[in-house]
């Protein structure tokens, strides 16, 4: 990523750490379609596989409205390719690859299929060690396949000011995380909507609907190979009864 100011990643640090909400699809909340329903009506759960977009701002879709963000159009694409599986939008801005690690035991209840990794950029952006974030990141991936879960890396770059062998050395920590550990890299998830008119917002960090679209189609030829449509895939929604106990909190 080549930009002409550093000003801009230090505007990027003040708004991740605003604590702006995620705002993903309000299907998208595993436990949202339960919480309005009263225990004696039919409830709808969905028994799609689970994808989980597991990230910081650039997953959460900051600075777009509601349903913008790349798991949505992640998604609309599925949805359009015959694909029955349910994506949901773990992206919490300002995260580093370390509030990942703390946030594993709630994805890892999720039971995803496939869990896209999405971090780094904070980190990188503060100047922590690169060490300690390729630790992190070795952790992540280690959790998600002991459960059994696909992972797909994706990775984003620093400008020009953090010096060519921190970048250097930055850009390497995933390639050397998807070789370790086998699994598909994205290495540039703005790929094709960074410098892009209309795709990327005022503060040349974070995407635009129109880039989120983008970003979303990046994503999928790595996805796709994952995924199939199966029986077990296409079963969608069935509704039943719950039992009288309250469903559990998600961890």
């Amino acid at each position: 990523m080549h930009l002409s100011s550093s000003i801009l990643f230090v505007a990027l640090l003040a708004g991740c750490n605003r604590n702006q909400p995620s705002q993903p699809s309000a299907n998208l909340n595993p436990s949202s379609s339960t919480n309005a329903v009263s225990a004696s009506a039919p409830v709808v759960t969905d028994t799609r596989p689970v994808i989980v977009a597991f990230g910081d701002s650039l997953t959460a879709g900051y600075g777009t409205d509601p349903g913008q963000s790349y798991p949505d159009y992640l998604q609309h694409d599925l949805d359009a390719r015959g694909y029955r599986y349910r994506v949901v939008n773990e992206g919490i801005s300002g995260n580093t690859s370390k509030d990942g690690v703390l946030r594993l035991r709630r994805i890892v209840a999720l039971h995803p299929a496939v869990v896209i990794v999405a971090f780094g950029g904070n980190d990188g952006l503060r100047g922590l060690p690169i060490l300690d974030s390729q630790m992190n990141l070795e952790t992540i991936i280690d959790a998600l396949q002991d459960a059994h879960a696909k992972v797909i890396l994706g990775g984003i770059t620093l400008p020009p000011n953090y010096g060519s062998k921190y970048i250097a050395r930055f850009n390497a920590m995933y390639r050397e995380q998807a070789r370790a550990y086998h699994v598909p890299l994205l290495p540039f998830m703005l790929k094709g909507a960074y410098g892009v008119p209309g795709s990327m917002q005022s503060d040349g960090i974070h995407a635009t609907a129109q880039g989120n679209q983008v970003v979303a189609k990046n994503f999928l030829p790595l996805l796709l190979p994952m995924l199939q449509k199966s029986s077990e895939s296409a079963k969608g929604l069935k509704h039943h009864h719950p039992a009288p106990a309250s469903n559990p909190a998600q961890p």
